[in-house]
């Protein structure tokens, strides 16, 4: 079992711009469809959360560029957990070229709060159990923040 969660994606024509390379912002799309699918594949009560009440606010994102891609590469986006809160947590997301081996193209992170109540009360919720039980393995190294069993 790797410690990552995997995303693949081939990169289509309309995530590219003019120049031919793949635009900025859907390296921030695919940290989230990877986060929805991990959720989906690994944390479906956590899914049936979100339809109650909780939310999953992402408070910051970011990714670093190595390398230049374009239409048609194959990439395998990797996710890991680089921290666990009370109420917080923090992913890292490796964006892999998989061709001729594999070579690291990006890299970002992504800081994500767990909020409870209506759209305009929201409060700090601790992190489900059924999301910290489903985010176990992919989280070696993770930084545990105080108030929080390892």
């Amino acid at each position: 079992m790797s410690d990552y969660f995997e995303y693949r994606h081939t990169v289509g024509f309309e995530e590219t711009n003019l120049v031919g390379n793949v635009y900025y912002v859907n390296y921030l799309r695919w940290q989230g469809r990877c986060r929805e699918l991990f959720l989906k594949e690994k944390a479906p009560a956590v899914l049936a959360d979100v339809q109650e009440d909780l939310k999953l606010f992402t408070l910051k994102v970011d990714c670093e560029f190595y390398a230049e891609i374009t239409a048609f590469d194959e990439l395998s986006i990797r996710m890991r957990l680089a921290e666990l809160g009370q109420t917080q947590l923090e992913f890292t997301f490796d964006y892999v070229k998989l061709a001729d081996g594999e070579s690291l193209v990006a890299r970002g992170r992504q800081r994500i709060a767990c909020m409870r109540g209506p759209n305009t009360a929201t409060i700090p919720s601790l992190i489900p159990p059924a999301l910290a039980h489903a985010l176990e393995p992919y989280g070696n190294g993770t930084r545990v923040l105080a108030g929080r069993a390892a």
